[in-house]
Parts: structure tokens; C-alpha cells; sequence
């Protein structure tokens, strides 16, 4: 099978029960009624599931758990009885979860700031674009939601973004021919400030499809390749792509939700934040080269 052919194939590919249309009543939602669920085989299975299969679960507590110790729980048992991957650091001083709170990134000007610690709009974009080994997956827990109508998290599925796009396009975004540069505020390394890569993985077995994207880091060194990453950044803008957009408003994502999605096969965006003392926790997993599956 040629490669065209094959992308041609994974734009169209349609999983039975995938959500198609952006609606939230096809967002898999789970109620957890108290912190030992973690430790329930079915409950785990469960969840391990619908990441595999959806990539995107909402789990809604039942409970008051502002130190995530459910999620923390749960990860350690995906990752001993599932195989996901450990969560990672984001320095020594903040270990596996990132209190994500523009209101003390403000106190402390001496600190560079995450795009998503400021207040600001942050496109479309998955976490971690700039590693070699980007998490497979990542969770957002809400402490505090937004009171006053922003913060909106939204979410599109890579699969909805290769079906509006050429497999021309598609396939000179599978060329790894894109510098992707480290922000300054996740440089580890004097000597590594950039990687060079695809923005696109398509498994030649059964058509699957991995993305990493965040457009004022990716850089292409062709002008096949520049001109693939400006059609995908207008298919983003476009008016087309809008109905494959599911939007988590803070009324859908309340206090004690948590948000769970594949980095891989989920973009995500989040609108101008309004209220200062909006918190959640983010935790990233499961740190895999960008091309395995």
C-alpha cells in the first residue's frame, strides 16, 4: 500500500462509538464515589479502556481531594497493572504535579511563565511537543474553576484535523524536517534547545495517527514543509474544523472533574482566562518516543 493511500486511509478511519460530532453527551464520563476506586481492578480496567479506545474520559468526584491523591493512585496502578509509564517531572522542585495558577505566577516576576500559567489565550497545541519522548497521556484536575466565563478548555481529535487536510500535506508533515524549539522556560540543557522531527506519525499497520503541534515553536527547513505547516494552521482557524471542536467550559469541568486525554491523538486550547484564581492540576504520563505507538 502506497503511503498515500495509507493516509488517505487514516483521514477517513471511523472507530465504532469515536466521537464524530462534537457533542458532550458522547464524552465518556465516569463517577467515582470515593478514593479506594482507585485501587479497584474494574475501575482501572475501565479507564485504561476508554484512554486506549477514545482517548479522552471525564472522571467527575464524588469526594473532596484537592491533593489528588485518587489520581496520583490511579496512576501508579495503570502503570503496574496496564503499563503506562510513570508521570514525569516538570523540574525537581514541582515533581509529578503542576499547580497551573496565573495569579502566583504574577507575585513571582523573577519566574518565566508557562503559556499555561498566564492568563492568556494558548492555541492549539498537545503538551510537550518540543521532546523526543512527549507523555502519551495527560490529566487535568480541577481545583477551582474559572467564576467568571473563561477558561475554557477545548479539545479536537487529530483524526477530525487530517480529514480536512490534503494527503499531500499530510504526508510532507510525516517528513522529519521540522526544528521544534525548546521554550525557554523547559530548557534542561545548554546544548539542547531544539529537536528535529516529524509533526505527524501515521503507523503503517493499522493507520493511526500521532500529532505534535504547537505553532511558535515548529519551524520547517523546506518550503514544501512551510507551506504544509500553513495550511494545517488554517485549517485550525477555519470555520470548517469548528464542528469537530468539543468545548469543556467551566460548567462542564466544575470543581472536582478530571479531564484525562491521549497527548498523541487530542489537540487542546484553552480561551482568555477571567478569573485570577482559576486552579487546576496537571499531570503528564507514559513518555514514549514520537514515532512507536
Amino acid at each position: 500500500m502506497s503511503f498515500l493511500r495509507l493516509i488517505s486511509r487514516a483521514c477517513v478511519r471511523s472507530t465504532p462509538g469515536q466521537i464524530s460530532r462534537r457533542s458532550l453527551s458522547s464524552l465518556p464520563n465516569l463517577h467515582c464515589n470515593a478514593i479506594a476506586e482507585a485501587q479497584n481492578a474494574q475501575h482501572v480496567r475501565q479507564i485504561d479502556s476508554l484512554l486506549k479506545e477514545r482517548g479522552i474520559l471525564k472522571i467527575s468526584l464524588r469526594f473532596e481531594d484537592d491533593d489528588c491523591t485518587y489520581l496520583k493512585s490511579l496512576l501508579l496502578n495503570l502503570h503496574r497493572d496496564h503499563g503506562h509509564g510513570l508521570p514525569i517531572t516538570h523540574s525537581a522542585s514541582r515533581g509529578w504535579f503542576w499547580d497551573v495558577r496565573p495569579q502566583e505566577v504574577a507575585k513571582d516576576t523573577s519566574v518565566v511563565a508557562a503559556r499555561s500559567e498566564t492568563m492568556e489565550n494558548f492555541s492549539w497545541h498537545t503538551d510537550c511537543s518540543y521532546e523526543a519522548s512527549p507523555p502519551c497521556y495527560f490529566a487535568l484536575q480541577v481545583i477551582r474553576a474559572d467564576q467568571c466565563g473563561g477558561g475554557t478548555l477545548s479539545v479536537l481529535n487529530a483524526d477530525s484535523l487530517l480529514s480536512v487536510l490534503s494527503p499531500t500535506v499530510v504526508e510532507s508533515l510525516c517528513r522529519k524536517e521540522f526544528q521544534i524549539t525548546v521554550p525557554p522556560e523547559f530548557v534542561k540543557s545548554e546544548h539542547q534547545k531544539n529537536i528535529t522531527g516529524s509533526v505527524l506519525h501515521v503507523d503503517k499497520a493499522g493507520g493511526r495517527v500521532q500529532l505534535r503541534f504547537r505553532h511558535d515553536i515548529i519551524h520547517a527547513s523546506t518550503a514544501q514543509g512551510e507551506a504544509a505547516l500553513k495550511e494545517l494552521q488554517q485549517a485550525l482557524s477555519g470555520s470548517i474544523i469548528r464542528g469537530h471542536v468539543l468545548d469543556l467550559a467551566p460548567d462542564v469541568l466544575p470543581r472536582g472533574s478530571i479531564v484525562l486525554l491521549d497527548n498523541r491523538r487530542w489537540l487542546h486550547s484553552r480561551n482568555h482566562v477571567r478569573d485570577p484564581n482559576r486552579y487546576l492540576r496537571r499531570v503528564r504520563w507514559d513518555a514514549q518516543p514520537f514515532n512507536t505507538m
